[in-house]
Parts: C-alpha cells; sequence; structure tokens
C-alpha cells in the first residue's frame, strides 16, 4: 500500500499596486498649500504622501499600531558564529515577557500593543511559568533550524508552514500598522546568507559582527559562511533560497509582511533582519516593498546594500544595530506627525494668507 505524503503549499496573496495618480497629485497639492514654503516639512511630505498612497486616501490615520517580535534559534550557531550562546535567545523571550527589554520600553512609551511570536525558538514555553502568558503567541514550527553547514535550515515544508503561520499572524492582527521584530542569536548570519543569493552580493559584504563579535570572530563568521554558501550553491528560487539559508522567524516574518500588505497595512521596516524579511517577502510576493517605510539605517554592513535593493531611505540613522523592532518604535512618531499635518494644519485660503508669488 502506496501513503502519499501531502505537501503544505504556500500561495501569495494578491499585491495591490498603490500606484494613482490621481491621487497622487491631489495629496501633493494638499502639502503644497499648507500654511509654509512648499517643501519646507522636508521628508515629513514625502512621508505623508506615501502614507496617502498606501491607503488609496488624502486623509491618512494610523490606529491601533502592532508590534509582533518573532523569535527562533539557528542551528548553525553551533559553528560558533554569534558572540552570544543560543539560549540567550529563550531568556530574552522572558524578559520580553516581564516587559524588561528595550521594545517594551518604547512600545509603552508610544502605546503599540507587543507580543512575541514562538517561530521556532529552542525552548518548551509549554512547560513553563509563561505558557499562558497572553503576550506570547504559540506558531513553533520546530525547536530552532537546522545546521545549515550540513543541510537546508528548513525543510521546504517547514519553510512554507512558516510563511503561513506568519501569515495567520498578520489576519489576527488589528489596527492597520504593523512592526515586526526579531529575537534569534544567528540570525544576522541567516540574513547576510539570504542577502547574498537573492540580491547577489559578495557575502563578505553582507557580514557584520552581530551581537559583538571580534576581528578573529568575524573572519571565522565569514569563512562559515562561505561554506554554507557554496553547500546550497543549488538553491536559487526564492523559497528554495529562504527554506536552504534562512531562518523560521524570519521565513514568518515574510509570510506576515505578505499578508499585511495584502490588506493595504502600513509596513514599518526595522533593521537588518527585518529588511532580510522583506526582501524575501518581495522575491515571492512582488509589490509588497510598495507598502514599506523604513524606520532607520542599521550599522549592520549588509544593510547598507539591503536598503539600496529595494529602494529605500530609512527615517532615522542612530547607530542601532539591536534588532526587536526597536528602530521602528523610535520612527513610528514622525509617522503619527506626517498623518497630523495633512489632516489638520491650515492651507492658506483656510487661514486667509497669501500664497507664494509664481
Amino acid at each position: 500500500m502506496t501513503v502519499l505524503t501531502i505537501l503544505p503549499t504556500f500561495t501569495a496573496p494578491t499585491i495591490a499596486t498603490i500606484e494613482n495618480n490621481e491621487l497622487r497629485q491631489h495629496l501633493q497639492q494638499i502639502i503644497d498649500l499648507k500654511t509654509k514654503p512648499r517643501g519646507a516639512l522636508g521628508r515629513l511630505e514625502s512621508l505623508a504622501l506615501q502614507i496617502g498612497m498606501i491607503q488609496g486616501t488624502t486623509r491618512p490615520q494610523i490606529y491601533q499600531p502592532q508590534i509582533r517580535v518573532f523569535a527562533a534559534d539557528h542551528g548553525l550557531t553551533k559553528h560558533g558564529t554569534s558572540a552570544y550562546p543560543s539560549a540567550v535567545t529563550a531568556q530574552m523571550v522572558y524578559n520580553f515577557l516581564q516587559g524588561g527589554a528595550a521594545i517594551n520600553v518604547f512600545a509603552r512609551q508610544h502605546d503599540i500593543e507587543l507580543k512575541v511570536v514562538d517561530a521556532g525558538v529552542d525552548a518548551d514555553f509549554a512547560n513553563s511559568p509563561f505558557k499562558d502568558h497572553p503576550q506570547l503567541l504559540d506558531y513553533k514550527v520546530r525547536y530552532g533550524s537546522r545546521d545549515a553547514l550540513s543541510e537546508p535550515a528548513m525543510s521546504e515544508a517547514e519553510c512554507i508552514a512558516a510563511l503561513n503561520n506568519g501569515m495567520k499572524v498578520a489576519k489576527d492582527l488589528a489596527g492597520n500598522l504593523l512592526i515586526v521584530g526579531e529575537m534569534g542569536i544567528g540570525n544576522t548570519s541567516a540574513a547576510s546568507l539570504l542577502l547574498a543569493r537573492l540580491g547577489e552580493v559578495s557575502i563578505t559584504d553582507c557580514i557584520g559582527r552581530g551581537t559583538g563579535l571580534d576581528d578573529a570572530g568575524l573572519q571565522h563568521k565569514t569563512t562559515v559562511l562561505t561554506q554554507v554558501l557554496q553547500r546550497h550553491k543549488n538553491a536559487q528560487t526564492p523559497l528554495e533560497v529562504l527554506a536552504a539559508l534562512g531562518g523560521l522567524e524570519i521565513a514568518m516574518m515574510a509570510g506576515a509582511l505578505i499578508q499585511a500588505a495584502s490588506e493595504r497595512r502600513i509596513l514599518l521596516i526595522d533593521g537588518f533582519i527585518a529588511s532580510s524579511a522583506l526582501l524575501a517577502a518581495e522575491h515571492l510576493a512582488p509589490g509588497v516593498a510598495q507598502y514599506a517605510i523604513f524606520a532607520h539605517h542599521s550599522v549592520e554592513p549588509g544593510h547598507a546594500h539591503l536598503l539600496k535593493l529595494l529602494n529605500a531611505e530609512p527615517l532615522l540613522d542612530m547607530g542601532m544595530r539591536l534588532g526587536e523592532g526597536s528602530g521602528s518604535a523610535l520612527a513610528y512618531p514622525l509617522l503619527q506627525s506626517a498623518c497630523s499635518f495633512i489632516n489638520e494644519m491650515a492651507s492658506f485660503s483656510d487661514a486667509g494668507i497669501s500664497e507664494q508669488n509664481s
């Protein structure tokens, strides 16, 4: 008797274009006629226009913003590619749930709902004191990815399951803005590998110090990742690349970004890891990047290449490399201000002020 194994499938939803020339012109006219010299609010003006285009309205607004921090471990760390042990991933999840991490502080400050998604942490939270914690979402695919130096980090089925779980996370969200954060010791290696293969960038230009490697550690990391790329040289399609080289949290983030874009949500993108998830999402579902606003420029060397590939201009450059969605939380008030000025600032005619001579 033959037993058929039915593998999960991944079907990306349709991503609508945000382009609408009539709306763009209308938004620009509204912005130009506010009581200020044209362009005087600088980047805030183009930000307001982009949010209006994403939402398809001349009166953009943000409500019930959401942060989801996706956490998972990486089998490749057994080769010493990180300055911290893998156990720190689970320890940081506990820190998130107790409200003690940077992203907790910033989320509270800006009233952004925060939840942690267990995408594949190598720990059993179901038997921990936090098993019923309202901020912990269990979408675990497996207990950490495999060692990518000897086999694919995920099977294709596991990668698809992570993508689909990410889509489920996004479908359940309130509000119209999503920040994806991450926690996973070793995930700068996965992000570097994805950038190298999907972006066709030299691996040496993609690699940084991550959690704080010294010079010898950086060289070792480069050697290992070069070997990983060679090991998986036949992985070429976006799904093959994500499965072979990525991480469970990155795949789940990619799925969440794809689903959120299909629902015309704003995607406020954090640093290097989140941008690598967006790169994967864009390859799997072209058009996702239209919905992205980039929060900050990470000091991880690969991030500059990712930003160039995604034609992105980040809002902040503060020398950060923390992850967790922290840069996005800091940039969030700028989006609020962009919406506020286009909706509330008087026009020249409203205020009875003469316009600039033509």
